[in-house]
């Protein structure tokens, strides 16, 4: 296996970059977009803990558990160009198998739907599979985060059960886990199915 390193990774519509505190203000401002941190059943930062979630995500690579990302875009089409927009991450790695998750993700309200997280997932898709080499990669969300559900189910991912009771939310609740997977298997007809995507996508937006 490739050593699981903090890389750039550059796509159609967006470049996942090694997260950095150097990108705090950026991303305090692309969470105040759209205040995802309301939403419950999600897990995004509100922008006095952004320092605070940048150095967690920061010890977990240092222990070896995490490779954290900050989105940005490149194409004019849907923002300004390197504008900063989210946060996703290699998480919960087994490097022995190996095997990880794609988690922690947000992305700042006014692109959701511009085609940025599918070219994201692909770009974290592929760069496991095919650089990687992990013979399967998780992903999970809260069973009453439908909309995330849904967009992991169109990625091609399938469904492998809920954890009941798994983990608390930060109001004391208690979450139930949906987990959803892509063995190595599948991803030539994932990737295909985001190749799709993502050309329809580009293919809309052209005058």
């Amino acid at each position: 296996m490739t050593a699981i390193e903090p890389v750039t990774l550059h796509g159609k519509y967006v470049t996942l970059e090694p997260l950095s505190l150097d990108h705090h203000d950026a991303l305090v401002d692309a969470v105040r977009d759209g205040g995802l941190w309301n939403l419950w059943y999600t897990s995004v930062p509100r922008p006095e803990e952004m320092r605070a979630e940048i150095e967690r995500r920061l010890d977990l690579q240092h222990s070896g558990s995490m490779i954290p990302f900050t989105t940005r875009l490149n194409d004019p089409a849907i923002g300004l160009p390197g504008r900063v927009v989210g946060m996703t991450s290699y998480c919960n790695i087994n490097a022995e198998l190996p095997r990880l998750e794609i988690g922690y993700t947000w992305n700042a309200a006014s692109v959701h739907g511009s085609g940025s997280n599918p070219d994201s997932k692909m770009l974290l898709l592929q760069h496991a599979f095919e650089v990687l080499g992990c013979v399967a990669v998780a992903f999970t969300t809260h069973w009453m985060n439908m909309q995330s559900r849904e967009a992991i189910a169109r990625l091609g991912a399938k469904q492998d059960g809920v954890l009941r009771a798994y983990s608390r939310q930060r109001d004391g609740s208690l979450r139930d886990t949906v987990v959803f997977s892509i063995l190595a298997s599948e991803w030539p007809q994932v990737r295909s199915g985001l190749e799709f995507r993502l050309d329809k996508k580009r293919q809309a937006q052209q005058p």
